[in-house]
């Protein structure tokens, strides 16, 4: 009896250790079920961020096909040339009476008028050379020079103790036409020579540091108006280092860098035209971006193949002896040829040229900008 007992507790044991195994491996399967089932939810959280990555995507790849074209605000009415060419006028004197060199108050105001009427607006010479032009659009830039730093350029007049600009000079007439145009910027340069510009010991500094601070530009003529025709490496360097030098004595943190040839002479022996561009004399050293010829032509767009900062065409601002290459000749001549003028796209990072003229532009001097090339309509 008791060995019977005995067999039935055995299989009792068995039988209820076989019941647990079986919830143990039942427990064990589910918690790896569960384990499935956040894995599942992982990946399906993987693939809704993927679907949503996607479609971000696809709705940014669509935001960027919707930013504005940068050439579509150009506007192609206006007939936007920037291969066109550029006046660099040359002015020397503001007088009483008319001559070759010679611009009375009038006629100098009746120039600023006319230009202003034909869509002209004034760049620095630094800005054109360097191809930072920023006109409105439809508009020409122009550069103003004048030549020798006369005191009919810039002339102060004392009145009841206080200094008074003669609003009859040359920066006094640019001021009054800047004051009721803003559209027509205060830019020119004077090409100034010797240790008395203008011509008023007593002002010189005055008057370089107020040019200097409204934004209009001083140049080189050299220190007593060389001609450069017969001058040895040496004295090319001498004469310009040295107006350099007596300038930046003044003009401490300022860079002259521009040079107006006087005479319009180069020296003879073209070995001696690199002392043109830089040069050192004494301690003073140059780097000339802008070499400035006696003119009869316009200059070339900076984009243009031709372009030579080192040999700028003038226009003579004048009606006498101009031998019909003068202002007026020439505004006449871009007002029967239009398609010959630089013609501004109003944005200064985008160079805009017509097709007929793409041969012309020097890729390597587009300085980071957008070269936009279109076909006119007829």
């Amino acid at each position: 009896m008791k060995k019977a007992i005995n067999i039935v507790a055995i299989l009792v044991t068995v039988l209820l250790l076989l019941i647990g195994c079986n919830k143990t491996e039942e427990v064990a399967n589910k918690e790896i079920q569960v384990v499935d089932k956040g894995s599942n939810k992982v990946e399906e959280k993987d693939n809704i961020d993927n679907i949503v990555d996607k479609k971000d995507d696809k709705e940014n790849s669509k935001e960027e096909d919707k930013k504005e074209n940068p050439f579509e605000k150009i506007d192609l009415s206006k007939k936007p040339n920037e291969a066109g060419q550029i006046m660099i006028l040359m002015y020397h004197n503001i007088g009483k009476k008319e001559s070759e060199w010679v611009r009375t108050v009038e006629n100098f105001k009746r120039d600023l008028k006319v230009l202003y009427e034909k869509g002209y607006r004034p760049i620095s010479l630094k800005d054109f050379v360097n191809n930072n032009i920023d006109v409105e659009a439809g508009y020409t830039p122009v550069v103003i020079t004048f030549d020798d730093g006369n005191k009919n350029n810039f002339n102060i007049i004392i009145k009841d103790g206080k200094k008074i600009i003669d609003p009859d000079c040359a920066v006094g007439i640019l001021e009054e036409f800047h004051e009721k145009h803003p559209d027509f910027p205060l830019e020119a340069t004077f090409f100034v020579f010797g240790k008395n510009p203008f011509r008023q010991k007593e002002f010189v500094e005055y008057k370089l540091k107020y040019l200097v601070e409204k934004g209009l530009d001083i140049g080189n003529h050299t220190i007593g108006h060389n001609n450069f025709t017969n001058l040895n490496s040496n004295d090319i360097q001498k004469v310009i280092a040295e107006n350099v030098k007596f300038l930046n004595g003044i003009l401490k943190d300022y860079e002259v860098n521009t040079l107006a040839l006087p005479y319009g002479s180069r020296p003879k022996n073209k070995e001696n035209e690199i002392y043109l561009r830089k040069g050192e004399y004494d301690g003073a050293s140059y780097n000339n971006i802008a070499i400035l010829n006696v003119g009869w032509k316009p200059s070339y767009s900076p984009i243009d193949k031709r372009f030579n900062p080192y040999s700028l065409p003038r226009v003579r601002a004048s009606e006498i002896k101009v031998d019909n290459v003068g202002l007026y000749n020439w505004l006449k001549y871009f007002d029967k040829f239009p398609e010959k003028r630089y013609i501004s796209d109003g944005n200064p990072d985008i160079v805009t040229v017509p097709k007929k003229f793409e041969g012309i532009v020097d890729k390597n001097k587009l300085n980071g900008k957008l070269l936009y090339i279109y076909e006119e309509k007829e």
